[in-house]
C-alpha cells in the first residue's frame, strides 16, 4: 500500500480499484467490485447515540426486564436526550431530572457503548459509592459489552493479568472507561475525561473524602476538553432546596415533553393533578386534557409518546446546558401504568415517608420538608408515666448520645423498638469539661451501667455516639481508650442524605501524651439535617387515643415517647431549631437548620443517639434480629448478663479473637 493510500483512511485499507489494477472493467462482476470499492472509500456514517443503540445495542436478560434488541421507539422521549450526547451536538452538559422506571439507566449505558464504538476517548462514570460502581459494572456494564458484538470486539475480556480490563476500568482503542464512587476523591481526580456520566447525583455525599463537592471534582476533569466535552447528570430528586439535580435543572432551559391530546390535538406536558380516578378504584385512572377536559385512556399513551416533542419552558443560565424533566406518567405501557400510579398515591396517604417516596420516584419532583419545630408545650402535656431510669416494655436495645460542652458532658439514653419507636430512658449531666479526667471516668462508667427493663431484664448501652466538634483530640483519645465497638465518635455535617445518613468509619490521627498515633481513632460522619428532620416528623405523628390503645391499637412506627419526669427546659432544647430556606447570590435555594434559642443540647443528643442506632444496624435489621432481641428479654437476665445485645457473644471465626459485645476489645464484630 502506498503512503498516499495509507493516509487516506486511518481506519481501513483502501480497496484497490479495478482500473488501478489494470483489470478490464467489462469482466464479469466488475460492477459489484466497483460498488464495493466505492463503499470502502466512503467514511463511516455519522450515527447519533439513539441510532447507534437501535443498530447495535442488545439488552441482556441479566440486566433488563425486556431482553433483546434495544428500541428507542419504546421510550421515544429518550431519543433527544441521547442525541444531545452525540459529538456533533453543541450541548456540553445534559441534565436529566426524572422519575424511576423511565429508561434513563439504559440510555446512559447506550452512551457508554457509543463512546467505546464510535467516539473513543477518556470517560468517567460515577455512582454514589465505590461499592455501587462495582455492582453497576457487574450488573450493567459487563452485560452491555458481552451482548453487543461491536463492543465485545473493542474491549478485551477480563483476565487476572490484564490490567486494561478490571472491575472499575475498561480500556478500548482510543480511550478508557473509569468507574468510581462519589465518595472517593482519588477516583474523581484520577484522570482527565472528555465524557462524564454522573448517575444519581442526589445520593452523592456532600463531600468526597472531605475534599469538596464530588460533582465539581468530577466536572473539573473535563475542563481541558473545552467545548468538546460532554457531561450527563442524571438523578431522581430528593429534598427541595438541597437537591443537586433540581438545582441543575432550574438553571437549565427546563425542557418538558409535550404530547398531543388524542381528542383535540392540544400539546401539553403531563401533570399528576390531571390524572383522576374514583376514590378506592385506582383501576379507573384516566388523564384529563387541560384543553378540552376529555378523559384520555392509557391505551392512547403509546401514540401520544410517539408524537411528542421536547419544548424548553425557561431560558438557560448557560446556553451549553440543556435540562430535561419527566415523570412516571410517561412510562411506557407495561412499566408503570396510570392505575399503578393512582394506587401508589392512595397507599402513601397518611405517611410522610411514603408520600416523599411517591413524589421523588413517581413524579420525579423534589419533596418539600416541613421543618417547623413542634410545640414544646404540646409535648409537655402528652408526657407518659414510667419510672425514671427504666426501659418501657417496647424497648429492645438502648443507645446514647453524648454532647461535650466546655464545663460538662450531657448524655441522653434512648431505648429503641420495632419500627424505630423510641423512649427517653435517662438524662445525665456529667459536671466537668473535657480537660477533667474524672469527667471522662464517669462517662466510661456509663458503658458498664445497666438499665432495668419493664420485664425484669437489664440492658446496657449498645452504642454511644459522641460528638467530636469540641475538643476533638480529647474525644478521640477517650474513645480509643475504651474501644470502638461500643463507642462511635461522630462528626456532624450539614445536608441531607436519606439513603446513607451515616458514612464511615474513617481512620483519623489522634494525639496521646504528645505523640501522634496514625489511624488512632475511627470517625463516623453524620448528616445531622436528616435526623433532625426525622425527629420532628416523628414528634408530629398522630397518636391513638386511650380508648383505641385499650382496644389494641398500636403506636405508629417512629413514635417518640417522652417521660413525665423530663422538664420543660429539656423540651425547649429539643425543639430549639427550625428548618428555613435561604438563597445564595445566584438565587438558588437551600435548606438550613437555624437555632431559635441558644441551648439545643437535647436535640443534638437525640440526633447522636439516633445515629448510634443507625450505626448499630437498626435501620437494616431483618425479622430474625428483632426476634432475637425479644428473646433476650424473655429469659430475664440480670445486670451481669444483660439483654439488648446487638452482637451476641458466640464462637469467633477461625483465626479471629473473640470480642465481648461491650467492645472492651476490638475483635471480629
Amino acid at each position: 500500500m502506498s503512503a498516499a493510500t495509507s493516509r487516506s483512511s486511518p481506519h481501513r485499507a483502501r480497496p484497490t480499484s479495478p482500473e488501478a489494477s489494470g483489470g478490464n472493467e467489462d469482466f464479469p462482476g466488475a460492477g459489484a467490485l466497483r460498488r464495493a470499492w466505492a463503499r470502502g472509500l466512503a467514511p463511516d456514517a455519522r450515527l447519533s447515540v439513539s441510532q447507534w443503540a437501535d443498530r447495535h445495542r442488545v439488552l441482556s436478560g441479566r440486566a433488563s426486564a425486556e431482553p433483546g434488541r434495544y428500541r428507542t421507539a419504546r421510550t421515544p422521549y429518550m431519543r433527544e436526550i441521547m442525541d444531545r450526547l452525540s459529538p456533533h451536538d453543541p450541548a456540553q452538559r445534559v441534565v436529566f431530572m426524572k422519575a424511576a422506571q423511565v429508561g434513563a439507566t439504559e440510555a446512559g449505558n447506550n452512551w457508554i457503548g457509543y463512546v467505546i464504538h464510535q467516539a473513543p476517548g477518556p470517560m468517567l462514570a460515577v455512582q454514589p459509592t465505590v461499592e455501587l460502581a462495582k455492582r453497576n459494572s457487574r450488573q450493567r456494564i459487563e452485560p452491555l459489552i458481552a451482548e453487543s458484538p461491536p463492543l465485545r470486539e473493542r474491549v478485551r475480556p477480563a483476565r487476572s493479568r490484564d490490567a486494561g480490563n478490571t472491575m472499575l476500568s475498561k480500556e478500548f482503542a482510543g480511550g478508557i472507561l473509569i468507574m468510581t464512587g462519589a465518595n472517593s476523591a482519588v477516583g474523581l481526580r484520577s484522570t482527565p475525561a472528555r465524557y462524564i456520566f454522573l448517575d444519581e447525583v442526589d445520593a452523592y455525599p456532600a463531600s468526597a473524602d472531605e475534599e469538596g463537592d464530588p460533582v465539581s471534582l468530577a466536572e473539573a476533569r473535563s475542563l481541558t476538553f473545552a467545548h468538546r466535552r460532554k457531561v450527563l447528570l442524571v438523578s431522581t430528586p430528593t429534598i427541595r432546596g438541597v437537591s443537586r439535580i433540581e438545582r441543575e435543572f432550574e438553571s437549565s432551559d427546563q425542557r418538558r415533553y409535550f404530547v398531543p391530546c388524542p381528542h383535540c390535538g392540544a400539546m401539553q406536558w403531563l401533570k399528576f393533578e390531571r390524572l383522576r380516578w374514583s376514590k378506592g378504584k385506582p383501576e379507573t385512572a384516566e388523564y384529563h386534557c387541560e384543553a378540552c377536559e376529555a378523559p384520555i385512556g392509557e391505551h392512547h399513551k403509546t401514540a401520544m409518546l410517539e408524537a411528542g416533542e421536547w419544548r424548553a419552558t425557561a431560558e438557560a443560565a448557560d446556553p451549553a446546558t440543556v435540562g430535561y424533566h419527566i415523570s412516571a406518567l410517561y412510562s411506557p405501557v407495561g412499566w408503570m401504568s396510570w392505575a399503578r400510579i393512582a394506587r401508589a398515591h392512595e397507599a402513601a396517604q397518611g405517611s410522610d415517608e411514603a408520600m416523599r417516596a411517591f413524589v421523588n420516584t413517581v413524579l420525579g419532583e423534589s419533596w418539600v420538608e416541613t421543618g417547623d419545630a413542634p410545640d414544646w408545650q404540646r409535648l409537655y402535656d402528652r408526657r407518659e408515666p414510667w419510672t425514671p431510669g427504666t426501659v418501657p416494655a417496647g424497648g429492645l436495645f438502648i443507645t446514647a448520645g453524648a454532647d461535650v460542652q466546655k464545663d460538662r458532658i450531657e448524655v441522653d439514653v434512648w431505648a429503641w423498638g420495632r419500627g424505630l419507636e423510641s423512649w427517653l430512658v435517662d438524662h445525665l449531666v456529667i459536671e466537668g469539661g473535657p480537660d477533667r479526667q474524672d469527667a471522662w471516668a464517669q462517662l466510661s462508667a456509663l458503658l458498664d451501667r445497666s438499665w432495668r427493663h419493664a420485664g425484669g431484664a437489664h440492658l446496657r448501652i449498645a452504642r454511644l455516639a459522641i460528638d467530636t466538634g469540641y475538643e476533638t483530640q480529647a474525644v478521640h483519645a477517650w474513645a480509643r481508650s475504651v474501644g470502638f465497638a461500643q463507642v462511635a465518635p461522630i462528626k456532624g455535617v450539614e445536608g441531607f442524605n436519606r439513603s446513607s445518613p451515616v458514612s464511615g468509619p474513617t481512620y483519623v490521627d489522634v494525639t496521646e501524651s504528645g505523640r501522634r498515633l496514625r489511624r488512632g481513632a475511627r470517625l463516623w460522619t453524620v448528616a445531622v439535617s436528616t435526623f433532625k428532620t426525622e425527629t420532628y416528623r416523628f414528634l408530629r405523628l398522630a397518636r391513638p387515643t386511650d380508648e383505641e390503645i385499650a382496644a389494641g391499637a398500636a403506636f405508629p412506627p417512629g413514635t417518640i415517647h417522652l417521660p413525665q419526669w423530663i422538664e420543660s427546659e429539656w423540651l425547649r432544647q429539643l425543639t430549639a431549631e427550625q428548618l428555613v430556606t435561604v438563597r445564595n447570590r445566584r438565587g438558588f435555594a437551600r435548606l438550613e437548620w437555624q437555632k431559635m434559642r441558644e441551648r439545643n443540647e437535647a436535640l443534638d443528643c437525640r440526633v447522636y443517639a439516633r445515629a448510634a442506632a443507625w450505626i448499630a444496624g437498626a435501620d437494616r435489621w431483618g425479622e430474625d434480629k428483632w426476634r432475637d432481641l425479644e428473646a433476650q428479654l424473655q429469659v430475664a437476665p440480670g445486670a451481669s448478663d444483660p439483654a439488648g445485645q446487638i452482637h451476641r457473644p458466640g464462637r469467633a471465626p477461625e483465626g479471629k479473637r473473640r470480642s465481648d459485645w461491650l467492645g472492651r476489645r476490638e475483635g471480629w464484630l
